[in-house]
């Protein structure tokens, strides 16, 4: 206490990334399944962001697909 410690967080720039992303990973040059560890319906998110938060089961990535 009393350190004079400071701690700063910032956010990701998805919008800045997420397109030249997903063409690398729709041309092949990167793999995403290396950290996607459960496919579920969208109709199972709540289980699925319960599942993360509590890391169960080993969850790192979600997909989450429509129903079929």
């Amino acid at each position: 206490m009393n350190r004079s410690l400071t701690i700063r967080t910032g956010q990701c720039h998805v919008q800045r990334y997420m397109q030249a992303l997903l063409e690398r990973v729709l041309n092949g040059e990167i793999d995403p399944a290396c950290i996607i560890t459960h496919h579920l319906d969208l109709d199972e998110a709540p289980q699925a962001y319960d599942m993360f938060k509590h890391k169960q089961d080993h969850c790192i990535k979600v997909v989450m697909h429509p129903q079929h």
